[in-house]
Formats: structure tokens, C-alpha cells, sequence
């Protein structure tokens, strides 16, 4: 087995703590190590360094050479979404045709890490077949904590439930996109569906086969992998999209996907609620947060906190404060102040780093 990390995205729902210039996977949010950093820790004992792929747009390869030294950076000209970069990797790492190709997240938590590895090492079996598939596409499923709008969702077939490797598994009917409110507390309502946590098993030969039937992908960037002019013209004309839409859609439709379930303590960290359930230290029950857009007023009441820059330095504003206004995006975390600690601590981690850039 091989890994291949996907670390883009620019974390908005995360500003101002990070940014164009100091993207979330890049952040020591939860420790003193980053989220990419901690994605790899999490590897160790199931995959060796020198199977560890990160696949990021160029202008982060500086960053993630000096944060992972032994792993190899696999660079985009342009970040283009998960099915680009997932393209990119099976074009251009040279790897047996059924090898199992892990692909998963560069900036998410996982508080259970023996068990998560116990299902790593399942799933890889699982990609040789199984429901009468010969090399199926395999995706991890997280059971929902409510409705959330923020996660896409599986929907298994439950009549046809197994129990394979220590792992309870189904035939997927479907991949659903971020849903809407009424969409997602139906969904939260129906036995067995799933939030789609992006992590996927499936042989290299399977996944290309899957790519050249569902997008045009490989023909657009397979002549071009050995050259970097080549690379950016290819990519300049490539839509953004994600796999799930690309090809798992459509995959799920014809059969070809299966869906095995994953309870380790998960979470995505994708918004400034997740951050504050997760951070180390955290007191602040309740507290939830969001970023507010420039020019927006801000009132922030007795256990508020608000996130932001100040000549150049990221520091807190604790309330209570009326009609507070900035030029740039910052961040209001209601009843957090119990916080305040853990999240001075985590604004110098931030800060530290970013110095040594």
C-alpha cells in the first residue's frame, strides 16, 4: 500500500487564523506539529516513509519539503480539486498496477489512531474485491452526529451488509454533495447513511480505469506529467472538481463502490466550532464560532472572543465591545472566553511557525 495526501485548500471557514499564504493543512492547530505533519504520524505503522506521498500546489512544495523532509512532494501548477490532483498521482508515481492507493486529507483529526490504522490495513483487503467485485472503489464512512450541511454523505445498501476484515461494510448506492438544511436533517434521519470523511482505497489500476470511463482526466494530463510547461497549459484547461463528483457519483451508480464504516474520532476540523471542540485545553462548552466578513459589525458580549490581525499579528479581543468593524476577515467565537488560554496558545504556535517561514 501506498498513501497519497491531498493537501489544498485554503481553509476559509478557518480565517484569519489561516490564509492564501498559510493554508490550514500547514498549521500546528491541535500541537506543536501541523495537521499534514500529524496526517503522517498517523501512517507510521502501516505504511513506510518512502510510500508517503503529498500531492500540493507548488507554492506550498518549500513548506511541505521542510515539515516532511523524507516524503516526496508531488506538485500541481494550480491547485484544481480532488479529482485533478488524484489524476496527477496516478500519472506520476510509477507504482504495480494493483498496489492499493490510499488517498486522504491532509488536515484532519483523528483522536483513535490505533483503530483508524486497524481500518487502514481492512480497507486495503477490501480493495482486491469483495461483493462480487473483482477491485471495487472503496470510501470510509463517519456515522453523523447530526445533520450537518457541512459534510457530503454516503448512502449504503443495507440488505446487503458484511462484516469483512473487521470492518462492517455495504455496497454504495450513492454520494450526495453538501446537502441543504431540510436535505440534511432527512438524511440524518435515514438508517445507515454516512458523512463522506474523503478517504479512499482502491488499486492504482482500478482508479485510472475509473478516471479514463468518467472524465478526460488522464488524456489531458498523462502526455503533459513529464514536463512543467506542459503540466500548467493542462491544467490551465482543467475544470475544478472534486472526486466525489468526477467519478464516485457515478461509480456508486453503476455498482462499483463500497462504503465500510469508520468510528475513530473524527473530524475534519473545517470551521472554528471543530477547531474549538478539538484544541487542547479547551473548556469553553458550547462555544461556537464563524468569520465574519469585512466591514460587518461585530458585537461581542461578556464570554465572547474575537480573532484577528493587528499589525500584522494575529491576537484576541475579549468582550463585552460594540460596533467593532475590520478591514479584513475575523473571527467571532461566541461563549469561547473559557478559552482564552488555549487559544493565546494556539495564536503562538501559529505565529511561531509563520516566523520560521
Amino acid at each position: 500500500m501506498y498513501a497519497v495526501i491531498l493537501a489544498g485548500g485554503g481553509g476559509t471557514r478557518l480565517w484569519p487564523l489561516s490564509s492564501p499564504g498559510r493554508p490550514k493543512p500547514f498549521l500546528p492547530l491541535l500541537g506543536e506539529r501541523s495537521l499534514l505533519q500529524l496526517t503522517v504520524d498517523r501512517l507510521r505503522d502501516v505504511i513506510r516513509p518512502e510510500d508517503i506521498f503529498v500531492v500540493t500546489d507548488r507554492r506550498y512544495g518549500g513548506i511541505v519539503r521542510m515539515q516532511l523532509p523524507a516524503v516526496r512532494v508531488v506538485p500541481e501548477p494550480v491547485g484544481r480539486n480532488t479529482a485533478a490532483a488524484i489524476a496527477l498521482a496516478t500519472v506520476s508515481l510509477e507504482r504495480p498496477e494493483d498496489e492499493v492507493m490510499l488517498v486522504l486529507p491532509a488536515d484532519h483529526w483523528i483522536s483513535n489512531v490505533d483503530q483508524f490504522q486497524a481500518v487502514l490495513q481492512g480497507g486495503g483487503r477490501l480493495a482486491d474485491g469483495l461483493f462480487d467485485l473483482d477491485e471495487p472503489l472503496v470510501t470510509l464512512g463517519i456515522q453523523p452526529e447530526g445533520p450537518s450541511t457541512d459534510y457530503g454523505y454516503l448512502l449504503p445498501n443495507l440488505d446487503r451488509a458484511a462484516t469483512l476484515h473487521g470492518l462492517q461494510v455495504y455496497p454504495l448506492e450513492a454520494f450526495e454533495e453538501k446537502p441543504t438544511e431540510a436535505r440534511a436533517r432527512q438524511l440524518f434521519g435515514m438508517s445507515g447513511t454516512a458523512w463522506n470523511a474523503g478517504i479512499f482505497l482502491w488499486q492504482r489500476r482500478t482508479i485510472r480505469a475509473a478516471l479514463e470511463r468518467y472524465t478526460s482526466l488522464l488524456t489531458v494530463i498523462g502526455p503533459a506529467a513529464g514536463s512543467e510547461l506542459a503540466l500548467g497549459m493542462a491544467f490551465e484547461h482543467i475544470t475544478p472538481l472534486s472526486i466525489d463528483r468526477a467519478v464516485m457519483e457515478g461509480a456508486a451508480q453503476d455498482h462499483h463502490v463500497v462504503m465500510a464504516s469508520m468510528d475513530v474520532g473524527w473530524s475534519d476540523i473545517g470551521n472554528w466550532t471543530a477547531l474549538l471542540d478539538a484544541l487542547p485545553g479547551h473548556r469553553a462548552q458550547g462555544a461556537r464560532g464563524r468569520v465574519v466578513a469585512p466591514g460587518e459589525a461585530v458585537e461581542l458580549g461578556e464570554d465572547d472572543v474575537l480573532v484577528h490581525s493587528a499589525n500584522g499579528h494575529l491576537t484576541l479581543t475579549l468582550g463585552p465591545h460594540e460596533g467593532l468593524r475590520s478591514e479584513t476577515p475575523v473571527a467571532l467565537l461566541t461563549g469561547a472566553r473559557a478559552d482564552e488560554a488555549a487559544l493565546g496558545a494556539l495564536l503562538d504556535r501559529v505565529s511561531a511557525q509563520e516566523a520560521r517561514l
